[in-house]
């Protein structure tokens, strides 16, 4: 079993998706910041509150994707991605909010989103950050760490001149945390964007403004290190960051932890549409029970409800702009798409605890028909366990609103599975799912 910063530091890349950032993002924020923490010669404890911080800094970011994508008619993923790169400039800021929204739109429609943002820019700003921080903060706190760790990650928006939000909290009334981690997200949007040098300018240009001085100056200090920006390209950044982890954070994680991290990460997902709320719960829990009725184990039984809670963790990687299209969705949309299964077990293959679960997650749209995908897997190739997950994910979507179509009846979505038997469902976990309901 691994430990709890093995598993954090390789779920960091699902947030890296949604936040439309290169893979690796979280992880070399990390590394900047506690080589800042270092340089300011912070104490164990503090430190070990900073790695987190740093780690799950993105922890909320899945639920304001939807509302991006509706407020800019943009793809919210890549909307996020060059929203880090603007500048503190209110001018700089209303350009690149005025040429991303309804781009490519009828330009009346682009007339009217552009209106509504120029009426209500300051709610609908604080709208977006307080959803995302409160989430943030809410599963961290599930997660059970400290205090100091859920309020780092619920301020880490706020600016040092009192410019930032939720709170607009000013100068050492912001968590020392929450400071460091904004700055460690700069300088590694900047230094991915630009090379080192356009980084520390940065930093340096929003001294005094967004960021704490005193942090600038630690930032800078532990820059002359030769390692400190050659490390961020290591192929090894990862075990780096994970052994910068609390020294009473080694222990190995019991099966109840790992269950609340997957649960975590399951409402991650969620948040990414509001169509899907409490969908991979359901899934979880219903595969689970199937599980148990096929005859498997407990144990057996409490590992597929993982797979199952976390079978559609790529859908971080898909925009939300086609999550949320109310009609049917062309082939390039499509093929974005059906990524979401690939990026399912890239993600769960990281994780060394869970990637035993990535081929049995990420196949659950193969078809026994052999139409599936990703792989278009031939019936024998796939296993019972992902033809449960298949089979609850199946009943779960039809019995949900979705954006295309309000929900079915239960006897309508067993009727539509019942025609899909043989060709997309496995005829016996089809019988299975009606005994369990």
């Amino acid at each position: 079993m691994a430990t709890r910063a093995e598993i954090i530091a390789a779920f960091s890349y699902a947030l890296d998706l949604t936040e439309g950032q290169p893979a690796g993002h979280c992880i070399r924020a990390c590394w900047i910041g506690m080589q800042v923490g270092r340089a300011l010669g912070l104490p164990r404890r503090d430190l070990g509150d900073l790695y987190y911080t740093l780690l799950l800094k993105d922890l909320g970011c899945s639920s304001n994707a939807a509302r991006i994508c509706e407020l800019y008619e943009a793809d919210d993923r890549a909307f996020k991605q060059g929203y880090k790169t603007v500048g503190t400039s209110l001018a700089a800021t209303l350009h690149f909010v005025f040429s991303k929204t309804a781009r490519g739109k009828p330009l009346g429609r682009r007339l009217s989103a552009i209106g509504n943002i120029l009426r209500n820019g300051d709610e609908i700003a604080q709208e977006l950050i307080v959803s995302r921080c409160t989430r943030g903060a809410d599963i961290a706190r599930t997660l059970r760490f400290s205090p100091v760790v859920c309020e780092g990650i619920y301020r880490l928006d706020e600016h040092w001149d009192g410019s930032g939000r939720p709170g607009r909290l000013q100068g050492f009334a912001i968590p020392l945390v929450s400071r460091i981690a904004l700055l460690a997200q700069v300088v590694d949007v900047f230094h991915g964007h630009a090379g080192p040098e356009a980084a520390l300018d940065e930093a340096r240009r929003r001294s005094g403004i967004w960021f704490d001085p005193d942090l600038v100056r630690a930032l800078e200090e532990a820059a002359l290190s030769p390692t400190f920006w050659t490390n961020l390209g290591s192929p090894t950044l990862e075990g780096r960051v994970v052994r910068l982890a609390p020294m009473d954070d080694t222990e190995r994680l019991g099966e109840d932890y790992l269950d609340a991290i997957a649960d975590a990460f399951g409402q991650v997902i969620d948040a990414k549409s509001p169509f899907t709320a409490g969908h991979s719960q359901r899934v979880g829990d219903l595969s689970g029970r199937m599980a148990r009725a096929f005859g498997l184990d407990s144990d057996r039984a409490r590992w597929l409800r993982r797979a199952a809670v976390l079978h559609d963790v790529g859908k971080l990687g898909v925009s939300s702009a086609i999550l949320e299209k109310p009609a049917g969705l062309d082939e390039r949309e499509w093929q974005e798409m059906r990524t979401h299964a690939t990026h399912t077990r890239a993600i769960l293959g990281r994780i060394g605890a869970l990637a035993d679960i990535a081929d049995i997650a990420a196949a659950h749209h193969e078809r026994l028909d052999g139409t599936g995908y990703p792989l278009a897997l031939p019936a024998a190739a796939i296993g019972r366990e992902t033809r449960i997950i298949t089979t609850c994910d199946y009943y779960d979507a039809l019995t949900s609103d979705r954006p295309y179509r309000a929900a079915m009846s239960v006897d309508e979505a067993l009727a539509t599975m019942d025609a899909a038997a043989g060709t997309a469902l496995d005829p016996d976990c089809l019988a299975a799912l009606k005994r369990s309901l």
